[in-house]
C-alpha cells in the first residue's frame, strides 16, 4: 500500500463509491436469480454455459471449479426444471454436451438485458446531461489508469 495517507484515503473513498454502485446495479438481477430459485452454483453454471453455447461436464468442472459429483447433480437438478439439456456432441456422437435450453437463450437474449441495465439507465434519465458527460469520462478515466497501471 502507497505510504501516502491522502492517497490511500481517496483510494479507499473510491472503492467505497464502487462497492455501493456495483451493489445497486446488482439488485434487480440478484431479486430475478432470487425469484428463480437458483443457489449460487446452479447460477455460475447457467452463465457458464450460456457464454460457452455448451460444454461437457467435464469442461464444466474445469471452468466452475467443482467436483464432477457435485457439479452432476447440479445439472440433474437444471436438467429437472427443464433450464438445460444434454445432447451429443456433433463432432463425437459419444460425447454428452450440457447447454442451456432455448427458453433460457430466449431469456438472456430478450429480458435479461434490460433487467441488467435497467438501473443504469433510470439513473441516467434522471442525470442532467452535464452529469452524464462527467459519470462516463470520469469512468473511462479510471478504467484507463486502472488498466495502465495492471499492465505494469
Amino acid at each position: 500500500m502507497a505510504k501516502n495517507p491522502k492517497l490511500n484515503q481517496l483510494a479507499q473513498e473510491i472503492e467505497g463509491y464502487l462497492s455501493a454502485v456495483r451493489q445497486t446495479l446488482r439488485q434487480p438481477v440478484e431479486a430475478e436469480f432470487a425469484r428463480g430459485n437458483l443457489t449460487g452454483p446452479q447460477r455460475s453454471v447457467m452463465q457458464i454455459l450460456y457464454h460457452a453455447g455448451g460444454l461437457s461436464l467435464k469442461e464444466l468442472c474445469r471452468s466452475v471449479g467443482l467436483a464432477h459429483i457435485t457439479l452432476s447433480g447440479i445439472v440433474d437438478r437444471l436438467e429437472k426444471r427443464g433450464l438445460v439439456e444434454r445432447r451429443s456432441n456433433p463432432n463425437d456422437r459419444r460425447a454428452i454436451m450440457i447447454v442451456v435450453t432455448k427458453m433460457v437463450r430466449d431469456y438472456m437474449r430478450d429480458t435479461y438485458p434490460a433487467i441488467a441495465l435497467h438501473p443504469v439507465t433510470a439513473a441516467l434519465r434522471r442525470a442532467r446531461p452535464v452529469e452524464r458527460t462527467a459519470i462516463l469520462e470520469g469512468l473511462r478515466s479510471l478504467r484507463r489508469v486502472v488498466e495502465a497501471t495492471a499492465r505494469r
